[in-house]
C-alpha cells in the first residue's frame, strides 16, 4: 500500500537525511497557485541543506512518500481533496481517493516508511471551548505514540496552548524550543507559556531524539521553532482577528475537521494576507531547521 518515490528511496537505502512533509498545507492551508509554488520552495530549501525531501499525500490508492513535481501540481489544483487524519486512512486508501495528510497522518506514514524528522506548519492541539465541544486535534494521541520529531512553529494560535500543552505532558511527549524557553504560537513568537526545554543546536535535538527512541521510549517529539521575527505578527493583532474568526465559526455551526482550514483562510483575510505571508515564512523557517536536524541524526552512531 506504499509508493516511495524513487529519490526517498535511494536516500533510505544509502542512509541519507530525509524530511518528511504533509500536504495538507498544499490542499487545505493556502490557495492555488501559492500552495504548490510554497511546497516546491520547502522542497528546494531541504536539498539544499543536504536532505532530501519526501511530501506525503495518498493518491490512487497508495500511500505516496515523495511526489514528482506534477504530483505536487495536481495534487495542489484538484478539487474535493480529503483533509486525512488517523481515521481516514483505510477509508481514503479503499476510495481510491486524493487524501492530503494532516500531521498525525504524515507521523504514521513517515513512521512507516523509516523517516524520523517531520516538518509542517504547525500542530494541532485542544481547542478552544473544548470543554463543551470535546474538540481535541488527534495529533497529540499520535505524538505519544509514533515515533517521529515534528518541527513546527509551535501549536496554531486558533487553540488553547494552556490546556494543549497540558495534553501533551500529560501523554509524555517533550516539548522543545528553538533557541528560547517560550512557546512559539504560530505567527507569533511569543505565547506566554514556557516549554520543557530550550535547545540550541540542531546536533542537540538529534542526540535526544537517539536517547528517546534508543531507550524504547516510543513516540514523538515536538520541536517548536520561533518564526523568524521579520516575519512574526504582534500577539495582540493576531489575537484580535482569532477572536473575531472564532466568533464567525461559532454563527455558521463549523465543526470538526473543517474547522481550522475556515479559520484559517478567514484569519487571512482579516489580516489582509499578512497570515498567510507569515505562515509560508514560518513553513521555510521550518524547512531549514528539519533539514539540519535530519544531517545532524543521520551522523549519530546507530
Amino acid at each position: 500500500m506504499i509508493k516511495i518515490s524513487k529519490a526517498v528511496q535511494e536516500a533510505l537505502d544509502n542512509g541519507k537525511p530525509i524530511v518528511a512533509l504533509e500536504s495538507t498545507i498544499i490542499s487545505h492551508g493556502m490557495p492555488y497557485p501559492e500552495n504548490v509554488q510554497t511546497a516546491r520552495n520547502v522542497e528546494n530549501i531541504i536539498k539544499e541543506l543536504g536532505a532530501v525531501p519526501a511530501t506525503i499525500c495518498i493518491m490512487d490508492g497508495f500511500l505516496k512518500v515523495g511526489l514528482t513535481d506534477d504530483e505536487l501540481e495536481l495534487l495542489g489544483k484538484a478539487e474535493g481533496v480529503i483533509k486525512t487524519s488517523r481515521r481516514d486512512i483505510p477509508i481514503v486508501l479503499a476510495k481510491k481517493a486524493y487524501g492530503a495528510t494532516t500531521v498525525s497522518a504524515t507521523m504514521i506514514i513517515a513512521e512507516l516508511a523509516g523517516i524520523k524528522v517531520f516538518v509542517t506548519g504547525g500542530i494541532g492541539g485542544v481547542h478552544r471551548g473544548s470543554e463543551d465541544t470535546m474538540d481535541i486535534s488527534a495529533d497529540l494521541d499520535e505524538l505519544s505514540r509514533t515515533s517521529v520529531a515534528v518541527v513546527c512553529a509551535g501549536i496554531k494560535s486558533i487553540l488553547d496552548l494552556g490546556l494543549t500543552l497540558e495534553y501533551l505532558e500529560t501523554k509524555g511527549v517533550p516539548v522543545l524550543s528553538y533557541g528560547t524557553k517560550e512557546l512559539p504560537a504560530f505567527y507569533t513568537r511569543t505565547s506566554g507559556f514556557e516549554v520543557d526545554y530550550k535547545v540550541d543546536t540542531p546536533n542537540e535535538f538529534a542526540v535526544i531524539m537517539k536517547n528517546k527512541w534508543d531507550l524504547g521510549m516510543n513516540g514523538g517529539i515536538v520541536i517548536a521553532n520561533p518564526i523568524p521575527l521579520k516575519y512574526s505578527m504582534p500577539l495582540e493583532v493576531i489575537n484580535e482577528a482569532i477572536d473575531e474568526a472564532l466568533s464567525e465559526l461559532d454563527q455558521k455551526g463549523i465543526k470538526g475537521k473543517e474547522s481550522t482550514p475556515f479559520l484559517l483562510s478567514k484569519i487571512t483575510d482579516i489580516t489582509k494576507g499578512n497570515s498567510l505571508a507569515s505562515n509560508i515564512q514560518l513553513i521555510y523557517n521550518n524547512a531549514r531547521l528539519g533539514a539540519k536536524i535530519a544531517v545532524e541524526y543521520q551522523k549519530l552512531p546507530k
